[in-house]
C-alpha cells in the first residue's frame, strides 16, 4: 500500500514549483514512454522499465529545463538574448527552446564535444563558440559573456527552474509506474535527480530514488561525504553527459535532502549496458544514458522491484558508438582481440585462421607483421580481432591455440573518450 503523501523537506525546489513547471510545459514536450524490460526484469526477479527519454525533442531530457527556465524570463531579458554552456544536450535544449520562444541563443561547448551534438546545436539557431576541455570552462566563459552582453545564463543544471523543469519526469515517471518503489537516474551537476526526487518523494516517500554515476566522474559520493560541493581533480569517462566536476550550490541542498543512495558504474559497465539497450529495448542511448541500466546489470538483486531506470539521453556520436559497442562486447566477452605468434612459413598463416573458424569464431580484424623487437627471427605476429559467443567460447579458444603450440596474448579493449 502506498504512504500517504508528505510534505518535502525545506529544499529549493520542491512538488508545487515541479507542478507548475508540467503546466507550463504541457503541449510543449512530450510526456516520453516507459517500456518494460523482460530480460532486465529476468535478472532483478522482477518488473523493470526504461523511461525513455532518449526520445524526447531533441534527444534529452534538457528541453524541460531550458524550456522552463527561458519561457519564465520577461520581455526585456528575452530580448538580450540567453546564453549557455553544454557538452551537448543542454545545448541543444536550450537552443531548441530559445527558437520557439523567440530568443537569441548563444551556446559554448567544449572543443572535444561531439560534432553531431554541435551541428545539431547549431541547426536549432544558436550560434556555438568552442572553448575549453571541460563544461566548467565553457561554464566560465559563459558567465563571462552574459555579464557583457548582458544575455541571460541558463545554467545546464544549477538553477531553480532548470530543476523543476527537469522535475516533471517524476511525475511522469508515478503515473506510468504506480507501484514503483525503485527509480535510477544518471547524474551529473544533479538537476534531474533533485527535480524527479522532489516529485517523486511528495508522492511517495517510500520510493527509493537511486544515482549513478560513472566512476570516474563521481563527484557527488564525495561531495556528500564532505558535506558541501567538492570538485574533482579531474574526469575521465566515455559518459560525457554526466561529467561534471561539481555540484552546484542549488543541487547540492536539493540532491542531499531528497536522494537515498549513490552507486558508481565503470566503463566496462557503461558500454554493456549501451550495448544491452542496442540489442534487447532496440533503443539507442548514449553512454551517459544508460548509467542506470549499467547499476542494474551489475547489481539486479540489489534494487527493490518494480525499478524504472531513466535513459536520460540518446545522442551520441556514430564514431563513439561504434568504438563503445566494441568495448561494450569485449567486456562481455564476446568480441576477443588476441596477438598470437606463429612460424613465418607458407601456410602458417593459413592454418591459424582456419584453426580459428573450425572453433567457431568470426574474424573481424588481423594484422600480420614481421616487424618487432620481441619478434625471433623466422617468428610472425597476428593481431586478430573475433567474435566470440562468450566467455567459455573465449577461453576454449585461447586454450586450442596454445595447444597448438601458439603464443598467446590478449590486447584489451578500451573505450575512446
Amino acid at each position: 500500500m502506498a504512504a500517504e503523501p508528505v510534505p518535502a523537506p525545506d529544499v529549493p525546489v520542491g512538488p508545487d514549483d515541479i507542478r507548475a513547471a508540467q503546466r507550463l510545459l504541457a503541449g510543449v514536450i512530450r510526456a516520453t514512454p516507459v517500456t518494460a524490460s523482460r530480460a532486465l526484469s529476468d535478472l532483478a526477479a522482477g518488473p523493470v522499465w526504461l523511461k525513455c527519454e532518449n526520445l524526447q525533442h531533441t534527444g534529452s531530457f534538457k528541453i524541460r529545463g531550458a524550456y522552463t527556465r527561458i519561457a519564465r524570463l520577461d520581455a526585456v531579458e528575452r530580448a538580450h538574448g540567453v546564453v549557455a554552456a553544454s557538452a551537448g544536450n543542454h545545448a541543444q535544449g536550450v537552443a531548441l527552446a530559445a527558437r520557439w520562444l523567440g530568443t537569441d541563443a548563444t551556446v559554448f561547448m567544449p572543443e572535444r564535444a561531439a560534432l553531431p551534438k554541435i551541428e545539431a546545436t547549431r541547426g536549432y539557431g544558436a550560434a556555438v563558440h568552442l572553448v575549453g576541455d571541460t563544461v566548467e570552462r565553457s561554464i566560465a566563459v559563459a558567465t563571462q559573456f552574459a555579464a557583457c552582453t548582458g544575455a541571460v545564463l541558463v545554467h545546464p543544471f544549477d538553477h531553480p527552474d532548470v530543476i523543476a523543469g527537469q522535475g516533471t519526469v517524476g511525475y511522469e515517471i508515478l503515473e506510468q509506474v504506480p507501484d514503483l518503489r525503485t527509480v535510477l537516474v544518471a547524474t551529473g551537476g544533479g538537476g534531474l535527480i533533485g527535480g524527479i526526487a522532489a516529485a517523486v518523494k511528495a508522492e511517495r516517500p517510500d520510493v527509493r530514488v537511486v544515482g549513478v554515476q560513472a566512476a570516474g566522474a563521481a563527484a557527488w559520493p564525495a561531495s556528500l561525504a564532505a558535506g558541501r560541493p567538492v570538485a574533482l581533480e579531474h574526469a575521465h569517462t566515455i559518459a560525457d553527459g554526466i561529467a561534471v566536476g561539481c555540484p552546484g550550490a542549488v543541487t547540492y541542498p536539493q540532491v542531499a535532502n531528497l536522494v537515498d543512495e549513490f552507486v558508481t558504474v565503470d566503463e566496462d559497465a557503461l558500454s554493456r549496458a549501451l550495448l544491452h539497450c542496442l540489442e534487447r529495448a532496440k533503443l539507442v542511448v548514449e553512454p551517459a544514458g544508460v548509467a542506470g541500466v549499467a547499476a542494474l546489470l551489475e547489481e539486479p538483486r540489489r534494487f527493490a522491484t518494480p525499478v524504472v531506470a531513466v535513459l536520460s539521453g540518446g545522442n551520441v556520436d556514430p564514431l563513439v558508438l561504434l568504438h563503445v559497442i566494441q568495448h561494450g562486447m569485449a567486456a562481455a566477452a564476446r568480441y576477443l582481440s588476441l596477438r598470437v605468434r606463429v612460424d613465418d612459413r607458407p601456410g602458417a598463416l593459413a592454418e591459424l585462421l582456419a584453426l580459428i573458424g573450425a572453433h567457431g569464431a568470426n574474424i573481424v580484424d588481423i594484422e600480420h607483421t614481421r616487424i618487432s623487437g620481441t619478434l625471433s627471427l623466422g617468428d610472425v605476429d597476428v593481431a586478430v580481432s573475433m567474435e566470440t559467443r562468450g566467455p567459455d567460447h573465449c577461453r576454449a579458444l585461447v586454450a586450442a591455440l596454445r595447444e597448438a603450440g601458439h603464443p598467446v596474448s590478449e590486447v584489451p579493449a578500451t573505450p575512446r573518450v
